[in-house]
């Protein structure tokens, strides 16, 4: 069965724009002579929707394009299966997550998802109903057993803990599928494509068929989706993978298992519920399966943190799309970041570079009385490194205008943040000002290290519209960093690299002056954001009690400061923002 991905980029809401892409790939799997080709989970409506499908007009409006997709022409040559959001009149939510099999010029079957994940930035339960059976459909001859992202994602020979009582993809393959395919909207994180191709090949392995999967590709809001769409076939081997972190179309031509049994599970027409068969809805979630504990909280705990060259690879790509779609997909056509001559600065410059072109980047230096002049030195050669725009606006009148003003309120008080954190809302106000000047979008430059402990300034450096490197621990900004500088010539200065970092808002700082030695730092973080330990869990792993509880305790004082920061790229198995839900005021104590 020769089976086309159409691996598309869709943007949330653009209906006309989705079925365009729909439309070109789905022509070139005709001339390819493809059987059938799949699309990515909601490819029409574009994922995550969110509360948008909480409006009926919505969901109304991309039910008239699915169907005015479906006349297509080119659906007669070739039959597609393409994900939208489905009304349907029962109880519950009112709404599947659903695939049309397009063919003929009609919509031909419907297939709903069975496992919705409600965790970390997933939210489905809050919009979707699960469907109480699978769908294997018969196509060119061939049963075909069709899975939503989720459903695919439950296999207990290959997760340590599986969330749920239900596994779709043995239904399926009891059901007598010869080929199973995925609609996925699988987001990135560092080390989950790696892992998700161990996953197919487990599976293709493990129920004897081979599997397709199409990814969506492309960034919406904080999250990236990385594509690497996948075939592999009975055996587990891969039999074609698209590009990622860019639009592609990919054909695998697979053998079915032997066929085993006739089809019972058709898919519904549209918008009926699914009929009674003798697959009896099962709950969802399971408590048993669902203790306090890493493993049964996220999966993603298990992705690796490679920082090797190829894994700092697979960062900038995905840091790069996230940029460009973000400004792409909300209207920007370039971007201002302040350049303080420090890593992170320097880092987010030339991501912003990569992704939008020199020429639409401006970087402001804002120098004080505590800026060295390497740092002033060390922005300007950057820029022009890069060939960015750059401009440099000394803060020190407006500083002194600020502690003249409130010295009367001040007078008998040392100095303390209070004066550093001026500084950091001074060159803020500077930034969101040319930001409102020109259109450009503030990026802001702070990291995950800083964000986690609150080592930054609300309505200061905190200022912009999106946090680009905000899910990069200090460790992996150097990293990062340092491999840039390797792929062929040296973009950030060494002197950036080899200095101590350092806030320059007052005489001699340094990062360390308040927060542990990054490498200590990152380790707690990691284990506590990412794998969701605890005290007892991180001081077990031979990390000091004090340590843990100090930066712990700054991660809880934080976060009303994490409450109002800008969307964060989501690169790693945890970030702070929609994956991250903690209370502002509880009394919980590390």
């Amino acid at each position: 069965m020769r089976i086309a991905l159409g691996q598309i980029n869709a943007t949330v809401g653009a209906f006309a724009e989705n079925s365009r892409a729909i439309v070109e790939q789905s022509e070139r799997a005709a001339s390819a002579g493809a059987d059938l080709a799949v699309f990515p989970e909601l490819a029409l409506c574009g994922y995550p929707p969110k509360d948008l499908v909480t409006l009926r007009e919505f969901v109304e409006r991309q039910i008239a394009a699915l169907e005015q997709l479906a006349r297509a022409p080119v659906f007669s040559r070739v039959p597609a299966l393409v994900g939208f959001v489905e009304p349907h009149p029962g109880e519950g939510a009112g709404l599947y997550n659903a695939c049309a099999l397009l063919s003929g010029g009609k919509i031909a079957a419907v297939a709903r998802k069975t496992l919705l994940p409600n965790y970390d930035v997933f939210d489905e339960a809050r919009y979707f109903d699960p469907s109480p059976m699978v769908t294997v459909l018969e196509i060119g001859g061939v049963s075909v057993g069709i899975s939503i992202c989720e459903d695919l994602w439950n296999d207990k020979f290959f997760w340590q803990k599986p969330r749920y009582l239900r596994d779709p993809i043995e239904e399926i393959r009891a059901n007598g599928a010869q080929v199973l395919v995925n609609l996925s909207a699988s987001p990135y994180a560092l080390g989950k494509p790696q892992r998700r191709r161990e996953m197919l090949s487990a599976a293709a392995r493990r129920h004897g068929m081979p599997i397709a999967l199409c990814n969506l590709v492309g960034g919406n809001d904080s999250i990236v989706f990385d594509g690497n769409s996948i075939a592999v076939s009975a055996a587990g081997e891969v039999a074609v993978q698209a590009t990622g972190f860019e639009e592609d179309f990919a054909i695998a031509d697979l053998t079915p298992r032997p066929a085993s049994k006739p089809v019972s599970t058709a898919g519904a027409p549209l918008g009926e519920q699914p009929a009674d068969t003798s697959q009896k809805p099962t709950s969802i979630v399971s408590p048993a399966l669902a203790p306090s504990g890493p493993s049964a909280l996220a999966v993603v705990s298990a992705y690796e943190l490679d920082l090797s060259d190829a894994g700092c690879a697979e960062l900038a790509s995905a840091l790069t799309l996230g940029i460009r779609d973000y400004a792409r997909k909300t209207g920007f056509r370039s971007v201002v970041l302040g350049l303080s001559g420090g890593i992170d600065s320097a880092l987010t410059a030339v991501l912003a570079a990569r992704a939008l072109g020199p020429e639409n980047v401006t970087g402001i230096a804002m120098p004080s009385r505590y800026t060295a002049d390497m740092s002033n030195e060390d922005a300007r050669i950057l820029a022009e490194r890069l060939g960015i725009h750059f401009h440099t606006i000394a803060i020190e009148p407006i500083f002194s205008a600020y502690l003249a003003a409130l010295e009367p309120i001040f007078r008998g008080r040392k100095p303390d943040v209070t004066e550093e954190n001026l500084q950091a809302r001074i060159r803020g106000m500077l930034l969101m000002a040319f930001s409102n000047k020109t259109g450009a979008l503030l990026l802001s430059t702070g990291n995950k290290s800083e964000l986690a402990t609150g080592f930054c300034t609300l309505y200061g450096d905190m200022a912009g519209g999106l946090a680009a490197i905000g899910d990069l621990s200090k460790t992996a900004v150097y990293a990062l960093s340092r491999w840039f500088n390797r792929q062929g010539k040296e973009v950030i200065p060494a002197r950036i690299l080899d200095r101590p970092p350092t806030a320059e808002l007052r005489e001699n700082q340094t990062d360390q002056d308040t927060l542990p030695p990054y490498d200590q730092l990152d380790g707690v973080l990691r284990g506590h954001v990412e794998e969701h330990l605890g005290v007892g869990e991180l001081t077990a792993r031979g990390l000091s009690s004090d340590l843990v509880r100090r930066v712990l305790k700054l991660v809880v004082r934080s976060e009303y400061k994490r409450r109002q920061a800008a969307p964060v790229l989501r690169v790693t198995a945890r970030a702070f923002g929609e994956g991250w839900r903690f209370p502002i005021a509880h009394g919980y104590l590390h």
